[in-house]
């Protein structure tokens, strides 16, 4: 009777559990698919006193007008290699500077480490006129350097990569430099191969960061038809004439699909990651 007491609480519990999981999943893919729904319909159907997921008619066309309203591909390809140099080199500068605080000894290095760690509480947007001025210095005003190198040094990638260094055995690298590595042969050699998970976690995060930037490249960004990236982009869609919101969403429903391919790409190492690096909630 116990027995079968604790199974029917069982069940209950998870069928609320599922329940609950359905209701917010519900509500996370609602905005979603208002926008894939805004996305095929006529101009004029976009807002009716009735709202209906779907218009008269279901206009693919919206996907290939979005490219003839703004030039979307040079856009892409901007945000595409912004994006990738921006995470390539924060993913090297940060698993170097990890692996230096995680595991070389030199004075002073606990209290370096905190001050890298006290620039998390620095907003970005306090940095964007000193940046600025910088840029101009450097004369690298309306360059792709100025989309890229400020924002490739973050304390983020270093705490994360650190974090996961920590938790590998010294004595690897103690067999490592038996077996003649140096300090440079034991990061490249045994510590970044063990590190794929957290450096999938920082890839995401960072790729994300860098495609959906916007205030920066609407800052340091004269040229925007030549340099602009694809959050410029979607702003085109603004006119004092309107908004065309179904361009708008057709164009951003297509600025999704990298991040998604990216996602699912390193899926197995990204939730292995999230779980190592403290990252999934635990």
């Amino acid at each position: 009777m116990t027995s079968e007491t604790n199974s029917a609480a069982r069940k209950v519990r998870s069928g609320v559990s599922h329940t609950l999981l359905v209701i917010v999943a519900i509500v996370f893919l609602g905005p979603l698919v208002y926008a894939v729904s805004t996305s095929l319909k006529p101009a004029d159907e976009v807002f009716t006193p009735t709202p209906h997921l779907f218009g008269s008619e279901i206009r693919w066309k919206n996907y290939a007008d979005a490219f003839t309203f703004a030039p979307f591909d040079r856009y892409f390809l901007n945000s595409l290699f912004v994006a990738v140099a921006g995470t390539l080199v924060v993913v090297a500068a940060s698993s170097l500077s990890a692996y230096a605080f995680a595991r070389l000894k030199f004075r002073g290095r606990e209290q370096l480490f905190v001050l890298f760690l006290g620039t998390l509480m620095v907003p970005q947007e306090v940095l964007i006129v000193p940046m600025y001025w910088l840029m101009q210095s450097l004369g690298w005003v309306d360059s792709y350097w100025a989309l890229i190198l400020p924002w490739a040094f973050t304390a983020f990638g270093t705490f994360l990569l650190r974090q996961f260094f920590l938790t590998v055995p010294a004595e690897l690298e103690e067999a490592a430099r038996v077996d003649g590595c140096g300090p440079f042969g034991s990061f490249f050699r045994i510590m970044l191969p063990l590190a794929r998970p957290a450096i999938a976690v920082l890839t995401v995060f960072t790729f994300i960061s860098f495609w959906g930037s916007f205030l920066w490249p609407l800052i340091i960004i004269n040229s925007v038809e030549d340099k602009g990236t694809v959050p410029l982009g979607l702003a085109q869609f603004v006119g004092q004439q309107g908004t065309q919101w179904n361009l708008m969403m057709a164009a951003s429903i297509m600025a999704m699909i990298p991040t998604v391919l990216l996602v699912v790409l390193l899926q197995k190492h990204l939730v292995r990651g999230l779980l190592v690096t403290g990252l999934g909630g635990r």
